[in-house]
């Protein structure tokens, strides 16, 4: 075996296993969430029903909401003990029915909320630290002559190429995927303090999820009523 070639390995399986695709799902999940119509128009709806319930009250002219009350729609209930999700979806499904699959926008928000923003940093600092081992294994080389010439000599390219990548995941992991899951907080109003990205990003895959849960509830009660 070629002497002290295992670093070379293990750098290069570090590197093949961060998957830039974390950072696409991320950033997909925040353009997603940005970018649906359809949520929005659901959240418009929420917002009159809230205004709706609250008739009467210093609360029944808001202009807007906290997101995390998107969490607790399921645990409202109105005189007729319905939840207000339930609710919400039966009002969807009478009046903008085609409204009632939005969860389909947010293809990648359920995968997004389920990776720490700081693991992916950590994983690059990693990949960074097995690189410094094949300058390592480069410089040691040079003691073994002519012999592994060729060897080093692709090792060399190997970490030019390696350094090139991580410097991209580094830049866009703090630059391009952070600035577009802080402008989604910012978009829906809240403070990056109390409510990071990170935060926004689960509240939406939990709505979406109880969204649906209620919906299919509703349309099997009807099913069995039309039966």
């Amino acid at each position: 075996m070629v002497p002290r070639a295992v670093p070379w390995f293990n750098a290069l399986s570090r590197l093949a296993c961060f998957k830039r695709k974390k950072l696409s799902v991320i950033n997909d999940a925040s353009i997603e969430v940005k970018e649906s119509e359809k949520l929005r128009q659901i959240m418009q709806t929420i917002l009159k029903l809230g205004n709706a319930l609250n008739q009467g009250s210093a609360r029944g002219s808001a202009v807007g909401f906290k997101l995390d009350s998107l969490l607790k729609l399921s645990d409202t209930r109105g005189r007729n003990k319905m939840t207000l999700m339930h609710y919400l979806c039966k009002l969807l499904s009478e009046k903008m029915p085609e409204l009632l699959d939005f969860d389909k926008d947010l293809a990648h928000i359920d995968a997004a909320s389920k990776i720490p923003f700081k693991d992916l940093a950590e994983e690059v600092q990693e990949v960074s630290k097995g690189l410094e081992k094949v300058e390592e294994e480069v410089t040691a080389l040079d003691n073994d002559g002519a012999k592994f010439a060729g060897f080093q000599k692709a090792l060399k390219g190997f970490c030019n190429t390696a350094k090139v990548e991580v410097q991209t995941l580094l830049v866009s992991l703090y630059t391009e995927v952070g600035r577009n899951g802080e402008s989604l907080s910012q978009y829906f109003g809240e403070d990056l303090v109390r409510c990071p990205f990170y935060h926004v990003r689960q509240i939406f895959a939990v709505f979406a999820k109880m969204f649906k849960k209620a919906r299919d509830k509703n349309e099997q009660i009807a099913n069995r009523v039309g039966s």
